[in-house]
């Protein structure tokens, strides 16, 4: 067998290993399978599982590559669940690219081990290193971004540039390349995350044949296929036209449309500012401070990717670890072969560095930087930096062949040295630390058995009666009221009103010209079949909130001290000290005509995860607790034989809140499930906490009254209070995020 130190072929001879390069994917794959999403979860999950089912139009910039795609996906019929056939699309997307990472690294493997086989090893472990890194695994599993597309895409055109770059001279085709300028314009109708490649491809590019950016006709077909590839934006204002369930942004006007490509509704700052300041004259700006705490965010990240099952003092040993695994081998991979560690290095600043600055978030969600008035990121934002832990994995596989050339070479000094194939053996030894984050993640990346924002999702909607008006806060307590609308068909005769997208036009537009679907008693609780109910026609709001046709509200109203509103039978107090601020925005500004038109005719309901926004309105004395909703009434509440004034959580149905707790929830139950290392995304506990809440009502107000029932409810609390932050034991804590 040929010495690891023997001179290697030419690099990019040979055919590809393809046939391996499948098997890894198909071992990725597995991999995912066994642990992936059976249902929606929490975050984005939900809308894009929604946007792929009706053909519609998620959060901007719109997303209309993946949505085109996942709803083809998604009629073949993969798995009875819908939410389980899209998260196999991610699975298998990540799963495809790990077959790429692989071809990669065995490419650049050449120039240091000659021998096939155990050159093929030591690519094969560095791509398990990357797509068992903890990020990289916990997005494959579930479709929650549109980011495993991305690194596809990402990968392949890193393939395809080597590929060209490695041809001879006389045999490279300029239309190779044309193929590439397609692929990234096409990618970046997915996301932009696509186009982080470009740097390395024009590196190549440069190193190899620079003369070919000047060549015309392939600036003009590289022109064409980018218009050809870009056009798939169109789909968007086709799409907004026709009106689909989730249409954000509602794109029907070319103006539009570019607010929905710039992402104009998040009104993100300038790189160069500071985001949590307010934009003008007096930002501090995108200081070296700030850029290094955010550098220190992705640190943070990084340190979670071999062992986030694990203590954080093992985490931050296993990150040093395989760090210092990657430098050695970008070290190796510069002194192999200029141009290809070049271009990884630009890969690698653009994926890190550039794409940090770019992002320039506020402080991580765990960060412990403090500050009055400052805010941190409402979740942490890994996924953001997935291609850059997956990528890492090429340059572990160079560095973990570096340490097996060191031993080779010290095996070889010895006498009598060991056959070559033995001293091979003795060193691939070394390649047993690539299945390290594969153990040190299994607890924590997996999302097998994970059904809690279905359920939470049915539980909510099946809280409210029919035809009702549901008042939600953001993202979690939104998108999955979506998924279940849309794609299970439940309670479709629900309204649901998201305040964080309340303050902008088109919203409202929708929400005041839909109308709802009809009741569908067979799919709702016995309790809303007892009698007829009649669907309603009249939109929610009929006049503008200060008694002038309008159909529309303003930005804002100004509230520059207290006020008594008077809402139809409702009186309340709006004062700028309870809601914080000296304004009302145009989501309150809805709500409270909302609440002056219909309250009494129809059904309107606060989701509990509004917290108390309702009683910052003014509305306390007029919200009874109903399970995980609290419904506004029309005149005060007042205690009766149903309801009771709590203390610490108001005037609560008690009988309702016990018979949907016990007689309609399923989220119960999964939410209380124990979890090795709880509840692993932090930000998102507040759905657990809401059954936490209902459970703990169930459990005070019942406990003289019917004490079994109160003692069930008691352990249901407990156990799902476990897997929260609030319940964990300090050393459970510590070794989370």
């Amino acid at each position: 067998m040929t010495d690891l130190r023997a001179a290697p072929p030419a690099a990019g001879t040979g055919h590809a290993p393809y046939l391996w390069a499948g098997c890894v994917a198909v071992g990725a794959l597995v991999l995912y399978l066994i642990t992936l999403a059976p249902t929606t979860q929490f975050w984005d999950a939900s809308e894009y599982i929604t946007a792929a089912h009706a053909l519609g139009i998620p959060h901007p910039p719109g997303n209309p590559f993946f949505v085109i795609l996942a709803h083809v996906w998604g009629l073949l019929p993969l798995a009875g669940d819908y939410a389980r056939r899209i998260n196999l699309l991610a699975a298998t997307t990540s799963a495809v690219t790990a077959g790429i990472w692989f071809l990669i690294a065995e490419r650049w493997l050449q120039p240091v081990v000659a021998p096939g086989r155990w050159r093929r090893v030591a690519a094969t472990a560095g791509t398990l290193v990357g797509c068992t890194s903890f990020t990289v695994w916990n997005q494959s599993v579930v479709n929650e971004k549109v980011y495993t597309l991305s690194m596809l895409t990402i990968a392949l055109v890193l393939w395809l540039t080597m590929r060209w770059a490695d041809q001879p001279a006389a045999t490279r085709r300029d239309h190779q390349l044309v193929l590439i300028v397609y692929l990234l314009a096409l990618s970046a109708t997915n996301h932009l995350m696509g186009l982080l490649v470009a740097p390395a491809v024009v590196v190549y590019v440069l190193g190899t044949d620079p003369r070919v950016l000047l060549r015309p006709r392939f600036l003009m077909a590289a022109l064409l296929v980018a218009v050809v590839g870009t056009s798939v934006n169109l789909f968007i204002p086709i799409r907004a036209h026709l009106d689909p369930y989730l249409n954000q942004g509602d794109a029907t006007t070319w103006p539009a449309l570019q607010a929905v490509l710039t992402r104009e509704q998040f009104g993100k700052p300038s790189v160069f500012a500071n985001p949590m300041y307010p934009p003008g004259a007096d930002n501090p700006g995108h200081t070296l401070v700030l850029y290094g705490q955010q550098l220190l965010n992705y640190l943070q990240y990084f340190t979670w990717q071999f062992g986030h099952d694990w203590m954080a003092a093992a985490q931050r040993a296993l990150a040093v670890l395989f760090a210092a695994l990657g430098l050695l081998g970008a070290r190796r991979h510069w002194q192999a072969e200029r141009r290809a560690a070049v271009a990884m290095t630009a890969l690698m600043l653009t994926l890190t560095g550039a794409l940090v600055f770019y992002l320039n978030f506020k402080w991580g969600y765990s960060q412990p930087y403090s500050a009055p008035g400052l805010e941190h990121e409402v979740r942490e934002r890994d996924y953001f930096f997935i291609a850059s832990f997956a990528a890492w994995g090429i340059w572990v596989a160079l560095g973990l062949a570096t340490v097996m050339e060191w031993i080779q070479q010290a095996l070889a000094s010895r006498a009598p040295a060991p056959s070559p194939a033995r001293r091979w053996a003795l060193s691939a030894v070394v390649l047993l630390l690539a299945i390290v984050p594969l153990a040190g993640n299994r607890l924590t990346a997996p999302r097998s058995g994970e059904t809690l924002a279905r359920d939470y999702a049915r539980d909510v909607l099946q809280s409210v009666d029919p035809y009702a008006l549901l008042v939600t806060a953001g993202d979690n307590d939104t998108f999955p009221l979506w998924y279940a609308q849309e794609v299970e068909g439940v309670r479709r005769d629900v309204s649901v009103l998201v305040l964080s997208l309340a303050n902008t036009d088109w919203y409202l537009r929708q929400l005041q010209h839909r109308p709802p679907e009809t009741f569908a008693p067979a799919r709702a609780p016995a309790l809303y079949r007892e009698r007829a109910w009649p669907r309603p026609t009249a939109p929610w709001m009929s006049r503008f909130y200060r008694d002038g046709p309008a159909d529309t509200l303003p930005p804002y109203l100004e509230l520059p001290q207290p006020v008594t509103a008077r809402l139809g039978p409702v009186t309340l107090t709006l004062d700028p000290n309870v809601l914080g601020r000296p304004y009302l925005e145009r989501a309150e500004l809805a709500v409270l005509q909302i609440i002056k038109d219909q309250v009494g005719k129809r059904p309107i309901y606060f989701s509990a995860s509004t917290g108390n926004y309702g009683d910052r309105l003014g509305l306390g004395a007029y919200l009874v607790g109903e399970g995980l909703v609290r419904r506004v009434l029309a005149r005060p509440a007042a205690p009766s034989d149903s309801v009771r004034l709590l203390p610490d959580r108001g005037f609560v149905n008690v009988p309702r809140t016990s018979a949907l707790a016990f007689g309609v929830y399923q989220g119960g139950e999964p939410a209380a499930r124990p979890r090795p290392r709880g509840w692993v995304d932090v930000p998102s506990q507040n759905s657990l906490l809401g059954y936490v809440f209902v459970y703990d009502t169930i459990a005070a107000a019942l406990a003289g009254q019917q004490p079994a029932l109160a003692a069930r409810a008691a352990q249901l609390r407990d156990a799902i209070l476990a897997n929260t932050t609030y319940g964990l034991p300090a050393e459970r804590r510590a070794a989370g995020n």
